[in-house]
């Protein structure tokens, strides 16, 4: 059984570097994209005026919010006390300070979001990997079940003790 659950845990350990990976890359992306987004549609041209504050703020994302995801990642299942989307959706800070300084008003958002994430005026905190980017989608499915099931192993291995 121990082999088992060490090959489960390398396989685990895999799919949250290749997670982890795809993230970082993702971050600088989502970041310069979300204030092109929310920019153009408050006034359009906007974005290529703030191209240069989108580009440094997703750099600043990167360098920040990377290794904590990275961090957070390598962390046993059984330490893990969040998960990397919370980690994400803290990162909605960088494309709002971009925003917030170019006197873009905040978005119509619902009651929901605006009592979940209060600080995510422009309402980019995303709901799942594939909002950061779409390539995220299998690699988040796939270090999700992984994650299960390791979880899911271990608790029956301590039911059996």
């Amino acid at each position: 059984m121990a082999t088992s659950a060490n090959s489960d845990d390398d396989l685990l350990r895999g799919h949250a570097d290749a997670l982890a990976a795809g993230i970082v890359a993702a971050i600088a992306p989502w970041v310069e994209s979300s204030v092109a987004r929310i920019a153009d549609a408050w006034r359009p041209g906007l974005a290529d005026d703030l191209r240069a504050a989108a580009a440094d703020a997703g750099r600043r994302a990167v360098a920040e919010v990377g290794p904590a995801v990275r961090e957070l990642l390598a962390t046993d299942v059984d330490a893990q006390r969040t998960g990397p989307l919370a980690v994400l959706r803290d990162a909605v800070r960088y494309p709002t300070e971009v925003l917030a300084a170019a006197g873009v008003p905040g978005v119509v958002r619902d009651g929901f979001a605006e009592h979940a994430f209060p600080a995510d005026v422009y309402d980019l905190a995303p709901a799942a990997f594939a909002d950061l980017d779409p390539d995220l989608r299998d690699l988040g499915l796939t270090w999700g079940a992984a994650k299960a099931h390791v979880v899911l192993s271990r608790r029956r291995a301590e039911g059996l003790r």
